[in-house]
């Protein structure tokens, strides 16, 4: 089985080695990084399954680094990792999209037990089922693209693949809103407009050619949510 890859942030040498170290240990590939810049492009990189992350970063807070990351890679588990315990830090970060948040010091089996939580829970967004059919062609979530049987090839932006993977995960049952919001945005429903599903819907519908009155694909469970419906009738 392959090792997970976990990239650690922090602007301290010493913490920073003692945290790959611990990583290590139980199993994990690590990369480093020290400051905002190389943090973001390590986070980025394909590969990476988890971001620890200081808020106590050079050239710019760790939250600005968050919400960067957020728009780059919406489902990557992330733990904040600082000194910064007070309640405004800790909300302003989990509101942000982060899993979990450890407060300094803590010891090497709390560090390694959050990170397993965490990677569990992660096993459940919409990573793991790579390919969709469609009508007249497949979604290839991994490539983030559309393919039609006429040639055409249509770009998917993440957060509609990870849209498109996590209804496609449950075409059993109705998802409602604030679950998407929840899994796919990783956000309390009562942060966010519901009207951010909605459009996000309409763009993700007209790239599956599953626009007009009637969808086939992804339909419309009015005061419920959304239902995959596969290749439609």
């Amino acid at each position: 089985m392959a090792r997970r890859r976990v990239v650690v942030i922090e602007d301290d040498a010493a913490i920073r080695r003692g945290l790959a170290d611990a990583l290590e240990y139980g199993g994990y590939d690590v990369a480093e990084a020290g400051a905002y810049d190389a943090g973001l492009r390590a986070a980025v990189a394909a590969g990476v399954d988890l971001l620890l992350l200081d808020l106590g970063l050079p050239g710019a807070d760790g939250l600005t680094l968050l919400a960067e990351l957020r728009v780059a890679r919406p489902t990557l588990p992330v733990i904040i990792v600082t000194a910064r315990g007070d309640e405004d830090d800790r909300v302003a970060g989990l509101q942000l999209g982060a899993d979990d948040y450890v407060v300094k010091p803590f010891g090497v089996r709390e560090l390694l037990a959050r990170v397993q939580a965490v990677l569990r829970r992660s096993a459940e967004r919409p990573i793991d089922r790579v390919e969709v059919a469609v009508p007249g062609g497949v979604a290839d979530l991994g490539k983030r693209e559309i393919r039609f049987g006429d040639g055409a090839r249509v770009e998917l932006s993440e957060r509609e693949a990870e849209l498109l993977g996590y209804l496609a995960k449950n075409p059993t049952r109705v998802v409602s809103r604030a679950e998407l919001l929840e899994r796919i945005w990783r956000l309390p429903a009562n942060q966010v407009r519901t009207r951010t599903i909605d459009m996000h819907m309409v763009r993700l519908r007209e790239k599956l050619r599953d626009q007009g009155s009637e969808p086939r694909i992804i339909l419309t469970v009015r005061g419920r949510g959304y239902q995959f419906a596969g290749s439609g009738a």
